[in-house]
């Protein structure tokens, strides 16, 4: 029985290690901070997209999908072989699920996204990247809501 909780609590672990916001990236979605706050609205015309993706910053860290990866990478060597070989294929597949737990989270958090470079109507291009959760294209007549750190593109 013990032995087959431990891979079921290892598996939630690594599952969690997905978690991490991307709402925040998305132009329909602002902060806390920016509630109730006036914002800057410029206008201007997109001239590129390009897909991207980005990167999302996981809320552990990465210590989830390495520690959940190492956790049953090495229960599962420790079922190979028997005395020192056991020992070391223990060692083995824990480092093994570290790095390979480390790769899936990072995989899980990535989020599809759009580079997008706008002229403005007073002639200054800028470029945006932000969640790929709408269809824009080159061409398209858009309104910049923000400044500075801070801006999102939205339909005109």
């Amino acid at each position: 029985m013990k032995r087959l909780l431990l891979p079921i609590a290892a598996l939630s672990i690594l599952t969690l290690a997905g978690c991490a916001n991307t709402s925040g990236y998305s132009g329909d979605v602002y902060s806390g901070n920016q509630a109730k706050t006036s914002q800057s609205v410029t206008y201007g015309t997109i001239v590129a997209v390009r897909p991207v993706q980005i990167q999302a910053e996981s809320r552990a860290g990465g210590l989830l999908g390495s520690g959940g990866g190492a956790i049953i990478g090495g229960l599962l060597g420790n079922q190979v072989g028997g005395g020192s070989g056991r020992q070391l294929a223990t060692v083995a597949g824990a480092l093994g699920g570290a790095v390979a737990g480390t790769a899936a989270e990072d995989a899980t958090n990535r989020v599809n996204a759009l580079e997008m470079e706008i002229r403005r109507d007073d002639g200054s291009d800028i470029v945006v990247v932000q969640r790929a959760d709408r269809q824009f294209q080159a061409g398209q007549r858009v309104r910049l809501i923000g400044s500075g750190a801070n801006v999102s593109v939205a339909p005109y």
